[in-house]
């Protein structure tokens, strides 16, 4: 490679370029690791990702660099080149990695702070994505933070330490500077101004200026093009915005018509953002029926010449198939499958009125009796970088149900069976989950033969099987209610052969009961469900006590219980062999952002969830998919700390681990009066002592226990000595109070 020199710019780092097999780029010559296409395929793949910073049109996430020097944290900015308009913009102009490389260079030589580029990636192929890679800014903050508690009237109460107006003077003269320089921003937003997280501490040239690739030099700037990068900062105050401006144009201020104009552009951008916003959703949901999803840069295309029922290929990030078919595909789909829906229609309406009639006599049953406190589950797959590390996490959990999720379409189940022997070997109660792809649906003889292979690997180990997955879902494979069923009667029959076997099924996921009743009534006597099984996830209604056509949590679980308990083609236990809430960690996730949360309110919501269901007595088991995973674990491989033998634990283990704990070997004897809101349910131990947990649905509220606790136990498991009284005060947090 040769070194490549920049005369006009001597005081930045020398850079070389590389041409590897299928990605070309640029790197800082001093950092260019031993290893250079090693860890750029490394950094090129989003499983490399440490830490989500931004999950939207383009994903950064955080990783880190092995150069000569040592590890160098850096921050990777994935840019998507899918699609005619992207792909002609990255051949005549540039990709927009290749344009923020060439303006943070600039930057850097202009004096300005942003952040350091290290490294340019670009593919080969015309889709391909392109990758900027900065170091890391550790201990900032966004400036979107501060700005958005002094539009409340709120900095001083959540940023006591800092000084506004003296911020707001110092991101003006900084912008000054920019300007100055011949940079024309175009992209200028309270997210891509970062602070010191020391805000006590902010000092001249602190500011650092990111998102640069619609950046570019320009010389002069006129007036018009300066106040259109600082229209875009939401700065509304008025007096704030004095400040800002007379800092910003220096000796004499901003002056009447500068600030004319400034308030002018401010409004009319405020104004076609909201306007965008309305067109792109409007927009959106029209182009979505003609075309597909635009799927994530490491997801394969769909296979050459696949038809509209087989465009489906495996995401390995997020652990589940992606559909590449359009709504109008699978519509097209929908519509010549008609006789099939219909058939299913008709069973279901035929099932209703005693599925109903059922449905409120156990409402009316409900919490009537005491229900033993055992039906906590979790999934698992292998953890093959370290088993150990695995193992001590389940039993440190303290659950002894475990489904271990098969993938017959693999052909190697070594680690599956290594796992199953040794969570037998160690006394768990041990449940095979059996998905489908859409393969299998399409060759019922190799479905055959790798049940009968799994059959007799795992048998020996548990006797619960569930057969499908995601059925009503046309990722996983399934497009016709029979096309499950011959799965079903195919794997029942092999599997059956074996004693003790259970099966377990449809599989359904979300709330629609109407395909779990269909199925559960088709009237085939070679496909009964031992026990029915769902996917019952509410993540969509946000917490688990938020309604969705009138059921919640509670709702829900006893409706499918009527389900079960009246249905011709399964017996009447119920349980929910998948449920999680999503994180905010990019294409780990294997729902959209829109329902992604936090890891404190995952934690507030499993351990509710398990509350709600497990305490109605309606459902017998509810497990958690799945103990090891980014995007949705309760545990995460430690990468991030430069480790992926260890476990993190996030917030959701403790809680669920709590649960376990605090409740083993109670019966939830019903729940106590309380007001609106708030929840309180009353445990008894086999020795009279009783528990009482507490939550409510918004903080800061208040309920009366039946008489004082000895000891309080936090969501997280941190006890303490209880107040001597019996109002206490409820969060979304879960409480336990040991009376």
């Amino acid at each position: 490679m040769a070194t490549e020199s920049h005369p006009a710019e001597l005081d930045l780092p020398a850079t070389e370029r590389f041409d590897l097999e299928g990605v070309y780029g640029e790197i800082v010559a001093e950092l260019e690791p031993a290893d250079l296409e090693g860890e750029i395929r490394r950094l090129s793949d989003p499983s490399a990702a440490e830490e989500t910073i931004h999950w939207g049109r383009n994903y950064l996430y955080r990783s880190h660099l092995e150069t000569p020097a040592g590890r160098v944290e850096v921050v990777v900015k994935q840019f998507r080149n899918q699609g005619l308009r992207q792909r002609l913009r990255r051949r005549f102009a540039g990709s927009k990695a290749l344009r923020s490389w060439r303006i943070a260079r600039a930057f850097q030589a202009a004096g300005l702070k942003t952040a350091e580029a290290v490294l340019l990636i670009e593919s080969k192929h015309p889709e391909g994505a392109s990758f900027f890679v900065s170091r890391y800014l550790d201990d900032m903050i966004e400036a979107r933070y501060l700005l958005r508690a002094a539009n409340r009237h709120a900095e001083a109460q959540e940023f006591p330490s800092l000084d506004m107006n003296a911020f707001l003077g110092e991101m003006g003269r900084v912008l000054a500077r920019m300007h100055a320089a011949g940079f024309f921003h175009r992209d200028l937003s309270i997210g891509n101004v970062l602070v010191p997280a020391r805000l006590g501490e902010i000092g001249p040239r602190d500011l650092y200026l990111i998102d640069l690739n619609r950046a570019r030099r320009v010389g002069r700037l006129s007036s018009t093009q300066k106040t259109r990068d600082l229209c875009r900062l939401a700065i509304f105050r008025p007096e704030q915005q004095k400040i800002f401006l007379d800092a910003y144009w220096g000796d004499g201020g901003a002056g009447p018509y500068r600030t004319a104009l400034y308030k002018l552009y401010h409004h009319g951008f405020l104004a076609r953002i909201g306007a965008k916003k309305a067109l792109r959703a409007w927009t959106g949901r029209v182009r979505d029926w003609f075309r597909p999803r635009r799927a994530h840069a490491h997801i394969p295309e769909a296979p050459s010449g696949a038809s509209a029922r087989d465009k489906i290929v495996w995401d390995h990030l997020s652990d589940q198939p992606h559909q590449h078919a359009g709504r109008l595909e699978k519509l097209t789909v929908r519509l010549a499958d008609a006789p099939s829906h219909l058939r299913q229609t008709a069973t279901f309406l035929a099932a209703m009125p005693r599925v109903w009639g059922r449905y409120r006599k156990l409402r009316e049953e409900l919490y009537t009796r005491e229900v033993p406190w055992q039906g906590l589950g979790v999934c698992v797959r292998p953890f093959p970088e370290a088993p150990e590390a695995l193992l001590a996490a389940l039993d440190d959990l303290g659950t002894d149900k475990v489904l271990l999720r098969l993938h017959p379409w693999e052909d190697d189940h070594e680690a599956e069976a290594d796992l199953a022997a040794e969570l037998s070997r160690r006394g768990y109660d041990l449940a095979f989950s059996l998905p489908q792809n859409r393969q299998l649906v399409r060759d019922p003889e190799r479905w055959r033969r790798k049940i009968e292979e799994l059959g007799e690997l795992f048998t020996p180990y548990g006797g619960d099987f569930q057969v499908g997955q995601a059925i009503n879902r046309s990722k996983w494979g399934v497009w016709r209610t029979s096309e499950y069923l011959d799965l079903v009667a195919s794997a029942s029959e092999i599997l059956r052969r074996y004693p003790d076997v259970r099966i377990l099924g449809p599989a359904v996921i979300d709330f629609e009961y109407h395909v779990t009743t269909a199925i559960l009534n088709h009237g085939r006597k070679d496909a009964f469900f031992d026990i029915v099984a769902s996917l019952l996830y509410v993540d969509r209604r946000g917490a688990p006590e938020q309604t969705q056509l009138g059921f919640d949590t509670i709702g829900k679980v006893v409706l499918l219980k009527a389900i079960a308990e009246t249905a011709r083609g399964s017996g009447p236990e119920s349980w929910v062999t998948e449920v999680n809430w999503p994180l905010w960690e990019g294409p780990h996730s294997p729902a959209g952002r829109t329902v992604s949360v936090d890891e404190d309110k995952q934690a507030d919501y499993l351990a509710r969830y398990y509350l709600l269901a497990l305490a109605t007595g309606a459902v017998e088991r509810v497990y958690w998919w799945q103990l090891i995973a980014r995007g949705y674990g309760l545990a995460v491989p430690a990468a991030c700390k430069g480790s992926r033998t260890e476990l993190i634990r996030r917030p959701a283990f403790d809680a669920l681990a709590t649960l376990a704990r605090e409740l083993r070997d109670s019966l939830f004897v019903r729940p106590l009066a309380s007001p609106d809101g708030t929840y309180l349910y009353l445990f008894r131990f086999s020795d009279n002592r009783e528990c009482v947990v507490g939550w409510s649905v918004g903080g800061g509220r208040r309920a009366t226990l039946p008489r004082p606790a000895k000891t309080l136990v936090e969501r997280g498991g941190e006890r303490s000595r209880a107040p001597e009284r019996t109002e206490v005060e409820l969060s979304p947090a879960v409480r336990f109070f040991h009376l």
